[in-house]
């Protein structure tokens, strides 16, 4: 892969704290349970897209005598996963910058390479995949799950949460995105090469109180506050005023007992070449 590829889509969320109070509640159980039952102690990792690092420091605590290596395109945020890992007392894991189109490391390099809710963010998914094919030792694993957007649903009707899935769909394709990448997963790991693919999918589910009221509140936030409020704004999508309407139907749909919000997540596990069993004698070489 030339160095000189890069990544071409918008992040369209950024990382405002709206936007981070979402990404450290996730954790290896609730957004990469289709991937745990394949972790073996002594794995070596890559965890693309990792954000502030909880679910990389999940992985970590999963695989002891291994190592998790946590890439990100954003500086910034490496500093709070590398607090996270401190924080837990993990001296297997390291962090770096770099570009999924273009990864950082010598063929062959992981066990398992992971990414949650990254290629919907890229400018070509099936290229990202084959740097993480690349990377991933023969008989490892490709792990990817994606939201998708036209698919999530929610109770009751709201016109406000039909306005903001429409916005933000139009957003996220003119930064180079797609949205509605959990569906694509299995297409994309196809056209990249792989052949060994099992295709799955889970959920998220807001419904109690206190997940109505985080749900909304953060999306809320999101609407207004987040990078994505400025690419709204700035590219014609929508005014000031249609944004703060949107947040308040968030709100709205928050304060409902009836409330219910389901994400879908389309998920692909890819293994590569080799039987599992030449892939544990690798990972436990350490080699």
């Amino acid at each position: 892969m030339p160095a000189a590829s890069r990544e071409t889509a918008v992040y369209t969320h950024g990382h405002h704290e709206s936007v981070l109070r979402s990404h450290t509640w996730r954790t290896a159980a609730n957004s990469a349970g289709y991937l745990l039952g394949s972790l073996e102690p002594g794995m070596r990792i890559l965890d693309v897209g990792c954000g502030p690092g909880t679910i990389t420091a999940d992985l970590a605590e999963l695989v002891p005598g291994g190592h998790v290596t946590g890439l990100e395109r954003a500086p910034g945020v490496l500093e709070q996963a590398r607090a996270t890992a401190a924080e837990r007392g993990l001296t297997n894991t390291d962090f770096t910058v770099g570009d999924v189109h273009a990864l950082p490391f010598p063929d062959d390099s992981f066990c398992v390479v992971h990414a949650h809710q990254v290629l919907q963010h890229v400018g070509d998914p099936v290229r990202a995949l084959r740097e993480m094919r690349r990377v991933t030792r023969p008989g490892g694993l490709i792990a990817v799950r994606d939201s998708d957007y036209a698919a999530m649903t929610w109770y009751p009707p709201s016109k406000g949460l039909d306005d903001w899935l429409d916005l933000y769909r139009r957003v996220a394709r003119a930064g180079g995105g797609e949205p509605d990448a959990g569906r694509r997963l299995k297409s994309w790991a196809l056209a990249a090469g792989l052949t060994d693919i099992t295709a799955t999918s889970s959920t998220w589910t807001f419904s109690t109180p206190e997940e109505r009221r985080w749900w909304s509140e953060l999306w809320a936030d999101r609407t207004v506050l987040s990078s994505c409020a400025g690419l709204a704004v700035e590219g014609g999508h929508a005014a000031h005023e249609q944004l703060q309407a949107v947040a308040g139907a968030w709100r709205d749909w928050g304060a409902r007992d009836d409330g219910w919000f389901a994400v879908l997540h389309g998920e692909i596990l890819c293994r590569k070449g080799a039987m599992k069993s030449e892939m544990r004698a690798t990972s436990m070489s350490g080699g």
